[in-house]
């Protein structure tokens, strides 16, 4: 997985994406960032290809200044509990998506994007129509997919681990539930001078008392 596209630091940048602020970002408790970028540096050249020449009657200009404005003030973000995605350059357009939430996870890359390095992450949800949250002309958008897949497996492995303990303490729960009732029980037969195999012996001593009878009458 490429240092470049999976940043450990995410407040530093590297030299394919511009510098990070993460003013905006709420973690919860626990919450730890494992990658942040913004767009790739190369995702602009689209821009400059068509602005240039248009850049004489000055239409050009406005076009080239929106995609450098949107590159730096577009930030992605992959925690350990889900991904965040921020746009906007005079306000901010901030959504978030939980893991638990995750249904399907692709990246694709345009002939251009393939070339220079760069292309894009789709995120769908479950009960979602489409793709409901995207990472637009990222570095490295294979390594990205396959960040966002581990954290996931992660995640469920851990609701997996805490589902076998609530089993392992129920269970541990009905056999002590048991030997209170078992205790309880032994303590009622004594209070009562109930023998516990009472009905073994009475049933045991049965056959004597018909022979007894039989011996009486056959004396009379």
């Amino acid at each position: 997985m490429s240092d470049a596209a999976l940043q450990a630091e995410p407040t530093t940048g590297s030299e394919n994406t511009a510098e990070l602020d993460l003013d905006w970002l709420s973690l919860e408790d626990g919450e730890e960032i494992r990658w942040a970028s913004t767009p790739h540096k190369y995702s602009i050249v689209p821009a400059l290809v068509v602005g240039l020449p248009l850049s004489v009657v000055l239409i050009g200009i406005p076009l080239i200044a929106a995609s450098y404005l949107q590159y730096t003030n577009t930030n992605y973000v992959v925690t350990n509990k889900g991904l965040y995605s921020k746009r906007g350059i005079l306000s901010r357009d901030v959504q978030q998506i939980g893991f638990d939430k995750v249904q399907n996870i692709s990246y694709s890359q345009s002939a251009i994007g393939s070339s220079l390095g760069y292309g894009s992450v789709d995120v769908s949800t479950a009960g979602g129509s489409g793709v409901e949250l995207q990472f637009r002309s990222i570095p490295n958008p294979a390594a990205v997919q396959e960040l966002i897949s581990k954290e996931i497996d992660k995640r469920q492995r851990s609701e997996s681990g805490d589902a076998d303990e609530t089993d392992d303490v129920l269970d541990q729960i009905l056999v002590e539930l048991r030997a209170i009732r078992s205790a309880v029980a032994d303590d009622g037969d004594r209070a009562t001078g109930v023998p516990p195999n009472s009905a073994d012996v009475d049933v045991e001593a049965s056959p004597n008392r018909a022979a007894d009878g039989a011996v009486e009458q056959g004396d009379e």
